[in-house]
């Protein structure tokens, strides 16, 4: 890729993430905020009817409707399957009108600060991700790579480049201003460094990154029926992105028995006590942590 010509701000795949759909009414409100000279730039508000009913979703998650086989099956035909279709029309399936970048705007209940979450490692998106990381102490890059696109069931499926933002902690349906603006202030950068890739000025010097690869999950302690009965231990909760070493607290009981983490070797857990994967039985994603040259 020499050349970025369009690219497509998302928000509110998650109805109930307010921080990028409101970012997307504010974009379309006033447009030359995201303008730059060398490429367009568009927005959508992936779930309109969720966002309205301020639900994460409506029948189906949108953000794992993207596989490949699953948007061109005919009997998926739930809200957010044909959504699902729908965006893929709009942003890579007309030739004159197909997305080269796409930026996916999340927000948490976890304390994930400003977490950029690639799902490949296309050197571009290595070497934006890196310029983030650097110009924002903040920045944290996690890696959940898929072994193909056709894996992937994520709105990032539909491009090669680009990649989700997801801040936190913030409850679900609430703004809050400095996660609010400190998303703008991200989403101008990456629009800033698209631009300058655009004319050559991007330096092709070695940079070192840290990445936070994906493991595997945890599920919360359960019973035989499912019910849960544990949660979070103290000691870990809020403890995004630290280091979570064999024998250290992980569950606390109803009972107050304390579970440890029994691996092997010590992890970065990340998405501690999601509020929205407790469906997906998902109480954090275990990271392993690493410097890499790009």
């Amino acid at each position: 890729m020499n050349q970025i010509n369009r690219v497509a701000i998302v928000g509110g795949t998650h109805g109930n993430e307010f921080t990028g759909a409101y970012l997307i009414q504010k974009f379309a409100q006033f447009p030359n905020l995201i303008a730059r000279q060398s490429f367009e730039t568009v927005t959508l508000l992936a779930n309109p009817n969720a966002f309205a009913a301020g639900r994460r979703y409506v029948e189906k998650d949108l953000n794992r409707c993207f596989l490949q086989q699953d948007l061109q099956d005919p009997t998926f035909n739930s809200y957010e399957e044909l959504q699902a279709k729908s965006i893929q029309n709009t942003l890579s399936s007309k030739k004159d009108k197909q997305v080269d970048f796409i930026l996916d705007l999340h927000s948490s209940t976890a304390n994930m600060g400003l977490t950029i979450i690639l799902v490949n490692s296309h050197p571009l998106n290595l070497q934006l991700a890196a310029y983030l990381s650097q110009i924002s102490p903040l920045v944290r890059v996690y890696r959940c790579s898929f072994k193909s696109i056709a894996e992937n069931p994520f709105v990032n499926s539909l491009c090669e480049l680009g990649f989700a933002i997801e801040v936190g902690p913030i409850a679900q349906g609430l703004l809050k201003a400095m996660l609010f603006q400190q998303t703008e202030e991200l989403v101008y950068a990456v629009l800033d460094y698209l631009e300058q890739f655009n004319q050559g000025e991007i330096s092709s010097t070695n940079k070192t990154l840290i990445l936070y690869d994906h493991l595997s999950v945890v599920d919360y302690p359960k019973q035989q029926n499912g019910q849960i009965f544990g949660m979070i231990h103290p000691e870990l909760q809020d403890k995004d992105y630290q280091a979570l070493n064999p024998g250290d607290p992980i569950f606390l009981t109803f009972d107050d028995k304390t579970i440890i983490y029994e691996g092997a070797s010590t992890v970065w857990p990340i998405f501690i006590n999601e509020a929205a994967y407790y469906e997906k039985g998902i109480a954090m994603c275990l990271t392993q942590r690493q410097q890499i040259n790009i």
